[in-house]
């Protein structure tokens, strides 16, 4: 498939519900565009989880183009995906990447976010480009993280290294950073430990493990990814601004879009953090992590509804 049919076919529960009830608001020809109508539509938006906040943006920006006006659905899908172009914009969606040496890119999220499947997934893209990889495993409270991690670097053909069990995740840290310089290695992926964004803690680590890459490469980590769970709907929001502020997020991996009809949701995490999305997991797939092209998603969300 191309580009815009997997994003489609990953964005497939979330249009479906739109088509379905997009649909129904034009059981006949046209409709007249009054408050009930616009309050279905409000409704309609709501379901994908993209919050009160954008939903209320696109009914007022319908009802100024067409109250009292017979509208087609074709003119209202326009008007729609018009404005959610607007509320998603984002300029720095390409990755960071060193000017020279490796690019370190620290990954952090709860756990059951989908994050080492992410890394995976961003690694098996590297390699794809021809790119040299090393992945840090520092998530060294769960055995299982490490060993899926390792299953995944012999599958896409990157180095991977290791800790102990227990130990210090900014030592793992230091040495994937100090392997990658070693052997030229394009990117390095430091994994983290799953953790709740309340747990300060655990979020001091994160800080920690930021100072040791970039006392050996300058400007390190080029990129802190946080991974959201699209299926976590508007509790990923309240995941975002934990990491944001602790961890010093650069960009978004919103993961298991294509196991949720709550796609939406990337769109008010654009708008309170103005953390741009980078990627999105369309798949269980190894290339199925997509970069994230704002028209593109919105022409998917629609795509069933213009049948």
């Amino acid at each position: 498939m191309g580009l815009f049919d997997r994003v489609k076919a990953g964005l497939r529960r979330t249009a479906q519900l739109l088509s379905t009830d997009i649909r129904d608001l034009f059981k006949q020809q046209g409709r007249l565009v009054d408050d009930k109508f616009l309050t279905e539509l409000f409704a309609i938006l709501v379901k994908t989880d993209m919050g009160g906040g954008p939903a209320g943006s696109i009914r007022d920006q319908v009802g100024r183009e067409y109250r009292g006006r017979v509208v087609e659905m074709t003119d209202l899908l326009a008007s729609v995906k018009a404005k959610l172009l607007e509320l998603m914009a984002q300029s720095d969606q390409e990755l960071r990447l060193a000017a020279s040496g490796p690019t370190v890119i620290m990954v952090v999220g709860v756990n059951g976010s989908g994050k080492t499947t992410s890394i995976a997934k961003l690694a098996s893209l590297f390699r794809g480009e021809g790119k040299r990889v090393v992945l840090g495993a520092g998530d060294t409270f769960r055995a299982a993280a490490v060993e899926q991690l390792t299953i995944w670097a012999e599958r896409v053909g990157a180095e991977i290294v290791k800790g102990e069990m227990g130990g210090d995740p900014a030592s793992v840290a230091h040495r994937a950073t100090a392997r990658a310089v070693e052997t030229g290695a394009d990117i390095c992926i430091l994994d983290t430990a799953g953790r709740l964004q309340t747990q300060a803690n655990l979020m001091q680590q994160l800080s920690k493990i930021r100072k040791v890459a970039g006392k050996l490469i300058p400007e390190a980590p080029h990129e802190v990814l946080l991974v959201l769970d699209a299926t976590a709907g508007q509790n990923a929001i309240s995941q975002a601004k934990g990491f944001s502020e602790a961890a010093g997020c650069t960009g978004i991996v919103l993961s298991k879009l294509d196991g949720t009809a709550k796609g939406g949701v990337v769109i008010p995490i654009r708008q309170q953090f103005q953390l741009p999305v980078k990627f999105i997991g369309v798949g269980e797939g190894a290339d199925d992590l997509m970069p994230f092209q704002p028209r593109e998603f919105v022409e998917a969300l629609f795509a069933d509804a213009v049948k």
